[in-house]
């Protein structure tokens, strides 16, 4: 799978520019606000920069946040921002400098121009940590549509030192056609492959769905900003040995186990890509198929970060994009983690506090999640005699036993079942 155009050398030095937008303005297709204003400090949002940065080894020697008093269409700084960090370039020999905003391919020209290095924007380190973190097929797939829509317009800016005119003959396009139409036309050729692999991959995926729909399996998806800590949830409520990390986007396919609830409840627990603010439109566009499960999950619990000073504002940013893929309206458990390393903190009435780390707080959370499941299940009192093994077995495997005794040679069961198969076992008496 290609990396980004100009993809930058190992561990290189670098500086991050934050940027806060003039208050009021407007989402275009040039330049994307960080932030509405009084959700996140500036101080708070280079930090993040900054980890984004460090989590493609760049070596981050300066740093600084930048207010805009207007937007400058050529390289969206003001002219002294981009002489001061043009000697800073010089001063350190920096190769990379990472502006967290959306460029327009313009504007990131522009900028490389006149700082002599290379300039990233937040869509490119994006997309540049998803593909190296994606570890299945479809995730690689995925990653590698959104880098190939970002890069269509922006080929130009690798053949801006070359002479634009080549020779060609026969299907080419014939004498004097531009080395840019050509790696336009590759590309192009490229995306329409890539994205077929990943129409075959989201059918699969569809069929899987479809037989759990048809088993009456509820799915239970995690959901939460970035390093919130799911996968160890996921890990604690399944033991499925998956990946823990205290790295930003540790896990980027969504990853599916068998879990069996308090009552013999077996539920398919999912453990999802993590957000953050203002994820980049290819990557929502391009990881349709990981968010479906998401959109056509029974509950999502939201996990937050207890220890983060920007939880509210994390969790803010996770529901705009459950918004964005159509799932703001979904059975959902907030889920308050890291507990312990704030022991006795106060979580809002609702929800449930663990701490993945060690297992605090899980086996509650399971309880929480079987009761929320079992919401709308109606409870009924049924006999069964003891020879009827299949019928027996029927009712433990599709509903939750609360009580049960055995007088003489017949059972008498309490038990909670879905409204369809409540209906399916009087048709069965």
């Amino acid at each position: 799978m290609p990396a980004t155009i100009e993809r930058i050398a190992a561990a290189p030095k670098g500086a991050v520019v934050g940027v806060d937008f003039p208050r009021g303005y407007a989402r275009d297709d040039h330049a994307l606000p960080l932030q509405p204003r009084g959700v996140r400090t500036q101080d708070e949002r280079l930090a993040e920069a900054i980890n984004l940065a460090q989590a493609l080894d760049i070596d981050v020697v300066y740093s600084e946040s930048v207010t805009l008093s207007k937007i400058n269409p050529a390289t969206l700084l003001g002219g002294g921002v981009v002489e001061r960090l043009a000697a800073v370039v010089a001063e350190q020999k920096l190769e990379v400098v990472f502006v967290d905003a959306s460029l327009s391919p313009r504007q990131q020209r522009e900028l490389e121009v006149q700082l002599a290095c290379k300039v990233v924007d937040r869509t490119g380190v994006i997309l540049d940590i998803f593909a190296a973190r994606a570890r299945t097929r479809a995730g690689q797939l995925q990653v590698e549509v959104a880098q190939l829509v970002y890069q269509q317009s922006r080929l130009v800016r690798l053949w801006s030192h070359l002479e634009r005119q080549r020779g060609g003959m026969g299907k080419t396009g014939g004498p004097g056609e531009r080395q840019l139409e050509l790696d336009k036309r590759m590309l192009k050729t490229r995306l329409a492959k890539v994205r077929g692999e990943l129409r075959d991959v989201e059918q699969t995926r569809g069929l899987q769905r479809m037989a759990r729909q048809k088993a009456d399996v509820p799915t239970v998806a995690l959901v939460g900003y970035t390093n919130a800590g799911k996968s160890t949830l996921f890990n604690k409520m399944v033991d499925a040995g998956t990946l823990m990390a205290d790295a930003l986007f540790a896990t980027l396919d969504p990853l599916m186990r068998r879990l069996e609830l308090p009552g013999g409840l077996d539920v398919v627990l999912v453990d999802t890509v993590g957000f953050i603010a203002d994820l980049p439109h290819e990557l929502v566009e391009a990881f349709k198929a990981t968010l479906e499960e998401v959109v056509m999950a029974d509950v999502l619990l939201h996990v937050h970060d207890l220890s983060s000073p920007e939880m509210d504002a994390q969790a803010a940013d996770v529901r705009n994009v459950l918004a964005q893929i159509g799932a703001a309206d979904k059975r959902m458990i907030e889920v308050y983690n890291k507990l312990d390393k704030v022991p006795g903190a106060l979580v809002p009435k609702g929800g449930v506090a663990v701490a993945a780390a060690n297992g605090q707080g899980v086996a509650e959370l399971l309880e929480v999640l079987r009761q929320r499941l079992q919401a709308d299940w109606e409870t009924a009192t049924v006999q069964v005699h003891a020879s009827d093994g299949r019928r027996l077995a029927w009712l433990h495997a599709h509903g939750d036993v609360m009580e049960q005794h055995l007088d003489n040679e017949t059972w008498t069961l309490v038990v909670k079942l879905r409204a369809a198969d409540l209906a399916a076992w009087r048709q069965m008496a």
